[in-house]
């Protein structure tokens, strides 16, 4: 009796041992493809997603993600996992929408297209501009930048949009009292004033921008439309 239960135990064990093998070379994940991130590394991105030590196991993978999202990231509203194949796996990131940040008590609080306080960080992240000259008592995470005229993230918001479609990255945006906008590209200042002809004047700079950037003073065109000629064009070293 005792044999039989030994032989039954061993097989059990056997049977488990062939199927650990089986899962373990079967559906061991040899390629991995991450689409959406920006603010991340596709590399980071697999380490947050792929963790333990069956992180990279397909089955484990599916079993663990085939419900549910990736949360709590930083900067990352949520990411998807998906089982292409025993050996295949993509991994969908969808960032938060960030269209600036303001510094408050020494962190970076990060708002997104409504105004909503969306991160708050100890570091600035590259590439999101500081934006200058709002006036508020206070910033709290998941709710609204307490600023008297909102519509000035939507103006925010057409600027970040700007800067992605003709590849500028400035450091800072400023309104000041009247709401008139000055960009900051290193040491040089561009006065845009008001949102009119934004188009017109954001696809001046980027030709402008890099004869700039190093000098010291105010590239002027609050006045410059595609009509006009290059007169409207100043710059005013410091």
């Amino acid at each position: 009796m005792r044999s039989r239960k030994a032989i039954a135990a061993v097989v059990i064990i056997a049977v488990l041992l062939i199927a650990f093998v089986i899962v373990w070379e079967y559906f061991g994940v040899e390629e991995v493809t991450v689409t959406g991130n920006t603010r991340y590394s596709s590399e980071q991105i697999e380490n947050m997603v792929m963790t333990g030590p069956l992180g990279h196991n397909s089955l484990f993978l599916y079993l663990k993600y085939h419900s549910r999202s990736v949360k709590d990231v930083p900067f990352i509203e949520r990411m998807d996992v998906t089982i292409e194949s025993p050996t295949s796996v993509v991994i969908n990131v969808y960032e938060k929408a960030i269209a600036g940040y303001v510094k408050y008590l020494g962190r970076y609080m990060y708002f997104d297209r409504e105004g909503i306080i969306v991160e708050a960080s100890p570091e600035a992240i590259a590439g999101i501009p500081l934006v200058t000259g709002l006036s508020f008592d206070e910033c709290v995470l998941y709710e609204p930048l307490p600023v008297e005229d909102t519509s000035v993230f939507s103006t925010i918001l057409a600027i970040t949009q700007l800067f992605e479609k003709y590849s500028l990255s400035a450091d800072r945006i400023y309104f000041d009292d009247a709401g008139d906008i000055t960009l900051y590209f290193g040491n040089a200042r561009a006065i845009i004033g008001t949102m009119d002809n934004i188009d017109e004047k954001m696809m001046k700079l980027t030709s402008i921008i890099p004869s700039v950037r190093t000098l010291s003073g105010e590239l002027h065109l609050e006045n410059y439309s595609a009509d006009k000629d290059e007169g409207y064009i100043t710059f005013e070293k410091d």
